[in-house]
């Protein structure tokens, strides 16, 4: 599942993993599409076209830069607030806030972000319990969510929900639906032991409405992890656990289908995902008809970010490498502000230094893209440089050299009439 930009309708999401159509030009890339661009407002990240994601990259950049110590601006902070619609729930983007939402067209992924962003930032507190009781009331009979409301749920947008309530201080066991809650949604799409062993712990994107069995998606799995693990962003997790993640146990050899049990969901999807790394070289894979297999850069961060968050740091940490080595081919060279918030998320999580994360400043190349904003985190010294003592009225440097050197002259003066004086005698 392409998410590097967020598709705009949840059938054409359906399509590109089914392989039905073609995929279009990523959002946040300038110049990308054949469709006239929108105009970038003022006070949102990035420079491309915002049609799809727009409140996506503006969310994941906020929460970013709030954790590394980024005051944003406050057009920046105003312009995702202004994207809310009436009802709670957020667009992808619209490009006149003034006008009332399509209720049928309002973007899960983008609320659950939002979410996240306004807890982190702090202060909007009214707009975050509106976005709780939009999930509430576009909540699925069986406890997921759509992309779009009124559609069949999906992993992806059910994980993002879940780690929006958790953000929210809301337990997601008590929204619920028709007795299904939103960890029941989020367990109907994990793959118990009635699937293959290398499967097992994974999550499909969409369960098939005939029964056919479907295979564990990369993304899906990534953020379902997240969620499962009982995370949300920022991750700033301190559980570390050195032993490895078990495996789901299946006493029966896989013969009973039942759900993933809730306890087990998180170590059962970081086993699934530490598999996957170790087998792909350190990186999740995409892989859709008709095209050849490709690197999943944000599958891969996703997976990241939920082991971190499921204590397992040691087994994220080939993964964040090879992030941090390949991550400027996703940014696009730090044009991509979606990509860009996401790798800072990540060095963040994994206590990575993030002015210096493969090589690139991250909070300098997304700070770039938005916005100046209020106030920076201090620029500490660097290493090999003595620590600078605050001058507390005293003589400071300057007057010190001052004197010296006036001491000096003064002595030499001497010392030459001394010798003078000693001639004459």
């Amino acid at each position: 599942m392409l998410t590097a930009a967020r598709l705009g309708a949840a059938a054409l999401t359906a399509a590109l993993l089914t392989g039905t159509a073609a995929a279009p030009a990523l959002a946040d890339t300038p110049g990308a599409g054949t469709a006239p661009a929108a105009a970038v407002p003022d006070g949102l990240y990035g420079k491309g076209d915002p049609t799809y994601d727009g409140v996506w990259r503006q969310s994941l950049a906020l929460t970013a830069l709030t954790t590394a110590k980024v005051t944003p601006a406050d057009s920046a902070v105003a312009w995702l607030t202004g994207q809310q619609c009436a009802d709670g729930g957020w667009p992808s983007y619209r490009a006149d806030a003034s006008a009332a939402c399509d209720a049928k067209t309002e973007d899960s992924n983008a609320t659950a972000v939002a979410v996240q962003a306004l807890v982190a930032l702090g202060g909007h507190q009214e707009a975050v319990d509106k976005g709780v009781q939009w999930f509430r009331a576009n909540q699925n009979p069986d406890g997921s969510w759509a992309y779009n409301p009124g559609n069949p749920g999906d992993a992806n947008s059910t994980a993002l929900a879940v780690s929006a309530l958790l953000a929210a201080g809301t337990d997601p066991a008590t929204v619920a639906k028709a007795g299904r809650s939103a960890f029941d949604g989020l367990a109907a799409f994990q793959l118990g032991c009635a699937a293959p062993a290398e499967q097992r712990g994974g999550f499909v994107y969409q369960t098939s409405p005939d029964g056919t069995p479907a295979e564990a998606n990369g993304l899906a799995g990534g953020q379902a992890s997240l969620a499962a693990t009982g995370g949300r962003l920022p991750v700033v997790s301190t559980t570390r656990s050195d032993a490895a993640p078990k495996a789901l146990a299946c006493p029966d050899g896989g013969a009973t289908a039942t759900a993933v049990p809730r306890a087990d969901s998180g170590e059962a999807a970081s086993a699934y995902l530490t598999a996957q790394l170790a087998a792909g070289g350190q990186h999740l894979t995409l892989t859709l008809p008709g095209a050849a297999p490709a690197p999943d850069y944000a599958a891969t961060a996703w997976g990241a970010l939920g082991l971190v968050q499921g204590g397992h740091p040691q087994q994220a940490a080939g993964a964040v490498d090879w992030l941090a080595k390949e991550g400027g081919s996703w940014t696009k060279g730090g044009t991509d502000a979606a990509a860009t918030a996401t790798l800072l998320l990540v060095a963040q999580a994994a206590q990575r230094d993030p002015a210096a994360f493969g090589g690139t400043d991250l909070v300098q190349q997304l700070t770039a893209l938005g916005p100046a904003p209020k106030a920076t985190a201090a620029a500490s010294a660097p290493a090999s440089a003595p620590a600078k003592k605050e001058d507390k009225g005293g003589l400071n440097t300057y007057w010190l050299l001052g004197i010296g050197l006036l001491i000096g002259i003064g002595g030499g003066l001497l010392l030459s009439l001394q010798r003078k004086r000693g001639a004459k005698l």
